[in-house]
């Protein structure tokens, strides 16, 4: 859906232009985006949530998207937010998981729900609540404002067989599925999306995941690395956030709070079909250019779904934040399955 449609139905609902919102305050929003505005999908997605919000509040909320390092570094994001020197930033989580382990929980996980189970438990099993109280400890109020659908396992430059063949391995990997790759002798880091081709080109790093095919065929990625893996067990759906400072969110009227609530709603079902859409026609085009795609083998998905237990109870241990979250999504996940075992074809 467009975003003229998206804004067209909200004004037969009577949102736009009320009398409320034309009374409102401007209140000035200047957001730090995560990804280049020219990145497939997420950079339309971070616009059409500026646009959104300067619409639907009929310009109340003078929001401005801000290129990544413009305003600060992308990773200083979350501390940038927390201390108010920063309005609001359009980003992930899981960016930050090296401030707290537990807000990967809230973004993507390895062998994590699917988009439908995921909204559910956020929404209606807990996970927005226990976001939103963890959060608050940083004075950061948080959205979730994006939403893609299964990511590609990764990129690499020799066809990967067996566990052995990635011992030794340098690769850019995100979230907790860095740390089943590392149990399995690869060296990982997390770069941003800006940052990854020139790396893969000097050979900093042998390897990447980053997305979707049309997010990593915009990047290059084909121009380096042959082998292209599926499916991405690290990353089933995940889930981008609007941080927005306390300071910030203070200033805005109870209408202007509500509009910040809709247009990430709104954002999140649009981008969510937008990333469903968009891979078809990029594999195939992949494939004319030469890239192999390959499967994980059922052995080798064993090996990560292994590990990954590994990692989760590891993490528990350590963090009781993380054990919180992860035991509210599990328990949530044990009853979804009952429906999910009655209601969709297998």
């Amino acid at each position: 859906m467009r975003l003229k449609t998206i804004l067209a139905a909200a004004a037969c609902a009577g949102i736009l232009a009320t009398p409320a919102v034309a009374q409102d305050k401007k209140v000035r929003l200047q957001i730090g985006g995560a990804f280049p505005s020219s990145t497939t999908i997420l950079g339309p997605a971070q616009q059409r949530t500026i646009e959104m919000l300067r619409t639907l509040s009929n310009g109340s909320i003078d929001a401005k998207l801000f290129e990544p390092g413009a305003l600060v570094p992308a990773n200083q994001y979350f501390d940038a937010v927390a201390s108010g020197s920063l309005d609001a930033a359009w980003t992930g989580s899981a960016f930050f998981t090296g401030k707290d382990i537990a807000f990967a929980v809230y973004s993507t996980l390895p062998f994590g729900p699917e988009a439908g189970e995921f909204l559910a438990w956020m929404k209606y099993g807990g996970g927005q609540q226990l976001m939103e109280e963890h959060f608050k400890r940083y004075k950061i109020v948080v959205f979730n404002c994006g939403m893609i659908s299964p990511e590609a396992s990764g990129w690499f430059r020799k066809e990967i067989k067996t566990a052995e063949d990635l011992k030794g391995l340098k690769m850019r990997f995100l979230g907790l599925g860095a740390n089943v790759m590392q149990k399995l002798g690869v060296a990982t880091q997390l770069l941003q999306a800006g940052e990854i081709f020139q790396a893969l080109q000097l050979g900093t790093i042998d390897a990447t995941e980053f997305s979707m095919p049309a997010m990593d065929y915009a990047l290059g990625f084909h121009q380096i690395a042959k082998f292209y893996y599926f499916p991405g067990w690290h990353q089933m759906s995940t889930l981008t956030h609007l941080f927005v400072s306390e300071a910030k969110w203070a200033e805005m009227s109870e209408t202007q709070k509500a509009i910040v609530k809709t247009t990430c709603d709104a954002q999140m079902l649009n981008e969510f079909a937008d990333s469903e859409a968009s891979q078809f026609k990029v594999l195939n085009e992949l494939k004319a250019k030469g890239v192999q795609i390959k499967f994980w083998d059922k052995p080798m998905l064993d090996l990560f779904y292994e590990k990954w237990l590994e990692v989760a109870k590891e993490q528990a241990e350590k963090s009781p934040d993380f054990k919180k979250a992860y035991d509210s999504l599990q328990a949530f996940r044990a009853d979804y399955k009952i429906w999910k075992d009655h209601g969709y074809l297998k």
